[in-house]
C-alpha cells in the first residue's frame, strides 16, 4: 500500500504541476497591485506585466508536456486513479528488468522515490525524504493529495534533467560528466574493436536517471563514415548495457523519453520560468529548448539496453533471484554523481565490488554531498571524505587508478548569474581482491 499511495502522490504532482505555478506566478502579479499606482506605471513600462503573461504561457507549455507522461501510467502496474486496491503494490525487492527492444520499450517497477539530484534550488542539500507523503493519495479514507514545495521541486529538477540528459544546451554539461566515464571504459576494454566483442560486456549504471549516458553506452561502437550510396556497410554495436533507478519522476519520464518519443526535437519545454532570480534578461528565462537531441529509437534492434526499478542495494545487493544473479556478473559500472547518495556507503562500496566479474572495472566521477546528511527522518547517514573513501575503496579490494579533479557543473542554466561548480572526482578502480 505505501508503495501505491506514493506513485499516487507522484502522478498529482505532474497533474498539479499548471495550477501550482500558476499559483505561484500570480503572487508576482497580486504584489504589483500592492504598490502604489506610481510604481505600477514604471513596472509597467519596463513590460513586467508582459512578462509575466508570458511565463503563465510557457508553464502552460510545461503542462502540457508533463501531462503526456503521466497520460498512461500503468508501465508501473498500478492505476492512480482506482479507488479499491485489487492487487497487491510491487515488491522493490523483486523489482524485474525490463529489457530494451526493437521498439525501446523498457518500463519501469514501483521503487521508493529517491533522486540522485544535485540540485542548488532551495541552498546546497538534498532532497533525501522520500517517504514523508505516504498518508496521502487517493481512495476511500484518504484525502486527494496535495503536492507540497518539495514534491515540486522535485518535479521541476526532473524539467532541468530533462535538459541536461537530452537536449543540445546539455551537451556541454555530458561532455563534462559523461564522456570521461565512456573514455576510460573504452580504454580499459582497448581491446574489444570489433561491435560483437563490445556487446558481449556487461555495463552497468546505477542511479541511471532519465537514462542517457546508459543510452550512450549501448550505443556506443563503431563509427564508419562511408558514402551515403553504400549505407548498408555502416553500422554500430555499443556495449550490453543496464541502468538502474528509482525515483518514479525519473523512470516515469525516461520512460517516456525513450519509448514515446519518435523524433528529434518532438518536444518543448521551459525549464527556467520558475525563479526570477538571478536572470540576465528575459530571454534567459523565457527559452525554448527542444528535446531530444537524437532520437532515442536510432539504438540498433540488436542493441541490449534495458532499464532495471527499484534501489540499488535491494537490486543488486541479494541474491534474490536464481534467475538473475549478480555476484561477479558485471565487466564495468559505472557511477556518475551517485555513490554521495548512500546511506551507508560501505555497503555500497561492498556491492560494486562484490557484482564485478574479477579484474572488472568501477569507474567514477562526482561529488560527496551526502544524500542524508542531516536529515530528519533518522535515517542512517555515514559521510566520509574523499581520502576515507578511497581508503575503503582500496581496503574493499579496489585498486585505485586514473584519478583527477574534473571540475563540472549539474543541471546548470549556463545563462543564470548564478551558477555552482563541482570538483568532482574521478577514478578508475579495478577489482583485484
Amino acid at each position: 500500500m505505501p508503495e501505491r499511495i506514493h506513485f499516487q502522490n507522484v502522478i498529482a504532482t505532474f497533474n498539479h504541476y499548471a495550477q501550482y505555478s500558476l499559483s505561484a506566478n500570480n503572487r508576482r502579479r497580486r504584489d504589483i497591485y500592492s504598490l502604489s499606482r506610481e510604481d505600477q506605471d514604471t513596472l509597467d513600462k519596463l513590460g513586467y506585466k508582459k512578462k509575466l503573461d508570458e511565463v503563465d504561457t510557457a508553464i502552460l507549455a510545461n503542462a502540457d508536456f508533463l501531462a503526456k507522461i503521466v497520460e498512461n501510467p500503468e508501465i508501473f502496474g498500478l492505476d492512480p486513479d482506482e479507488e479499491e486496491d485489487p492487487s497487491p503494490s510491487i515488491d522493490p525487492h523483486q523489482a524485474p528488468e525490463l529489457q530494451h527492444s526493437h521498439s525501446h520499450d523498457h518500463g519501469a517497477a514501483a521503487g521508493r522515490s529517491h533522486d540522485h539530484e544535485h540540485s542548488h534550488s532551495s541552498g546546497h542539500g538534498h532532497h533525501h525524504s522520500q517517504d514523508q507523503h505516504h498518508n496521502g493519495g487517493h481512495g476511500p479514507g484518504r484525502k486527494k493529495y496535495k503536492p507540497s514545495e518539495f514534491d515540486m521541486d522535485k518535479l521541476r529538477s526532473t524539467l532541468k534533467q530533462f535538459v541536461r540528459d537530452w537536449t543540445e544546451e546539455g551537451a556541454r554539461e555530458r561532455e563534462m560528466c559523461y564522456q570521461p566515464l565512456i573514455d576510460a571504459l573504452v580504454e580499459f576494454y582497448p581491446n574489444t574493436q570489433s561491435p560483437e566483442d563490445r556487446s558481449k560486456l556487461r555495463v552497468l549504471v546505477p542511479g541511471a536517471g532519465l537514462g542517457r549516458l546508459a543510452w550512450d553506452v549501448a550505443k556506443l561502437g563503431m563509427h564508419f563514415n562511408f558514402p551515403d550510396s553504400y549505407p548498408f556497410l555502416s553500422f554500430q554495436k555499443g556495449f550490453s548495457c543496464q541502468g538502474n533507478e528509482f525515483s518514479h519522476y525519473m523512470l516515469l519520464s525516461s520512460y517516456f523519453i525513450l519509448n514515446r518519443t519518435e523524433s528529434i526535437g518532438q518536444h518543448r519545454l521551459y525549464p527556467y520560468v520558475h525563479s526570477f532570480s538571478n536572470v540576465p534578461n528575459r530571454q534567459a528565462m523565457l527559452r525554448e529548448v527542444s528535446l531530444p537531441d537524437v532520437s532515442p529509437s536510432s539504438l540498433p534492434p540488436t542493441s541490449n539496453f534495458s532499464l532495471v526499478a527499484g534501489d540499488f542495494e535491494k537490486i543488486y545487493g541479494v541474491e534474490s533471484d536464481p534467475d538473475e544473479p549478480q555476484s561477479g556478473q558485471w565487466d564495468a559500472i559505472l557511477t556518475c554523481f551517485f555513490i554521495d547518495t548512500a546511506k551507508n556507503i560501505v555497503n555500497y562500496l561492498r556491492i560494486i565490488h562484490k557484482i564485478l566479474a574479477p579484474g572488472g572495472v568501477w569507474i567514477n566521477l562526482g561529488p560527496l554531498l551526502w544524500h542524508f546528511e542531516n536529515n530528519s527522518t533518522n535515517d542512517l547517514s555515514i559521510e566520509l571524505d574523499l581520502e576515507e573513501v578511497k581508503a575503503l575503496a582500496r581496503e574493499i579490494g579496489f585498486e585505485i587508478s586514473n584519478e583527477r579533479d574534473i571540475d563540472t557543473t549539474y543541471t546548470s542554466n549556463s545563462q543564470s548569474m548564478l551558477g555552482y561548480v563541482y570538483k568532482a572526482a574521478f577514478w578508475t578502480a579495478t577489482k583485484v581482491a
